[in-house]
């Protein structure tokens, strides 16, 4: 069966198997695959991506937003979650929030044998800037809504 907007079937969404950080930081976050469900639905004021993440791969560097709200819910498999106050395990049905501005740095990581699934779901705002908690990075939206890395000091990546 052919699905029509605004119906979509996941699967017809072609994953994004890249990244933006600096290919420095490729390792540890690839492969992973991410299905821009929100794109392609047309939503503008909120994203939604259907994440693979494999086994030993993180789900981005620990980071946080200034703008930007983010939740992710876990539909497969097991991540550990890791903010600033320490390590969690998130299976199936269970989710987690990260408030824009808390300064709590996030990420899923997958120790576990097999692929985890995920939805992240979070606002999109053109004031957003990214910090990192463990590396020299900052991160900040440019004119066309793309990211644009840098040092903490602003020096270019």
């Amino acid at each position: 069966m052919t699905l029509q907007l605004p119906a979509l079937d996941p699967a017809t969404v072609t994953p994004r198997t890249a990244s933006a950080y600096p290919e420095v930081f490729h390792p540890r976050v690839l492969p992973r695959e991410k299905r821009a469900l929100g794109d392609a639905l047309g939503l503008t004021r909120f994203g939604v991506n259907l994440t693979t993440l494999h086994p030993g791969k993180e789900s981005s560097l620990r980071h946080h937003h200034s703008h930007e709200d983010e939740m992710v819910f876990i539909l497969e498999g097991e991540v550990v979650l890791r903010t600033d106050a320490g390590e969690q395990t998130l299976t199936a049905g269970m989710c987690a929030g990260f408030p824009a501005g808390s300064g709590d740095g996030h990420q899923l990581v997958n120790r576990s044998a097999h692929p985890a699934r995920y939805l992240e779901i979070g606002s999109r705002d053109p004031a957003d800037t990214v910090g990192y908690s463990d590396v020299d990075l900052a991160c900040r939206k440019n004119a066309a809504g793309g990211w644009v890395f840098s040092r903490r000091d602003g020096r270019p990546y």
